[in-house]
């Protein structure tokens, strides 16, 4: 039997030991390699023989783990990449599967899940951790009350207290769009204030604070 070999991305070194530990009790699982950066996931999914990549979403500067998701994603015969995070608003979960990310599992989860997770990802099939798959199916339901990739961007940064124009600026964006952004995100949830938007949109985990 030809292990599954793995490349563990975490900027926690407690994080990554503590993965590797829990994975490397499996006999067809192998730790390979592991990145403390997302630039250096990249690089070294590119450069060894990975089947599965164990991506974080948040590295502090620089690259984030969706982006790495997708730049890893588009190679030919590239890694499945599976995200292993705390977070699991739409604002985290929609970039890294739209990246290209075969599952979607939470850091609680228990061991005998995260293995198989990437025994399901390596099979090139898909695992959502429950919370995830439960607000992609209301998303589906619901599409007219979802708010777009763009929107939840947009409003992430009102959150942390960022002005229109420095929105605009973040996003590349003209002031216009985003005030346009901010009307239909408030039509969406049914506020009528950034305040209020803010709250009702971490309320419903749309976004994180």
């Amino acid at each position: 039997m030809t292990p599954i070999r793995l490349l563990l991305a975490d900027d926690h070194p407690v994080v990554r030991a503590g993965l590797r530990a829990v994975l490397e009790t499996e006999p067809d699982l192998v730790v390979v390699a592991e990145a403390a950066t997302a630039e250096q996931a990249v690089a070294l999914a590119a450069e060894l023989d990975v089947d599965v990549v164990l991506m974080d979403l948040q590295f502090g500067a620089g690259m984030n783990g969706s982006q790495a998701t997708a730049a890893i994603s588009a190679r030919p015969d590239a890694p499945r990449v599976l995200v292993v995070t705390t977070y699991d608003t739409d604002a985290d979960t929609l970039p890294a599967i739209e990246a290209g990310a075969t599952g979607y599992l939470l850091k609680d989860a228990p061991p005998e899940e995260l293995a198989a997770a990437v025994r399901t990802a390596a099979a090139g099939r898909t695992t959502l951790a429950p919370t995830v798959a439960d607000r992609l199916v209301n998303r589906l339901r619901t599409p007219g009350t979802a708010l777009t990739r763009r929107e939840a961007e947009v409003l992430t940064l009102v959150a942390e207290g960022l002005s229109n124009h420095a929105v605009a600026e973040r996003l590349d964006l003209t002031l216009a769009t985003v005030k346009s952004h901010l009307v239909h995100i408030y039509a969406k949830l049914g506020v009528d204030s950034r305040t209020a938007a803010v709250a009702t949109a971490t309320a419903r985990g749309l976004i994180r604070r």
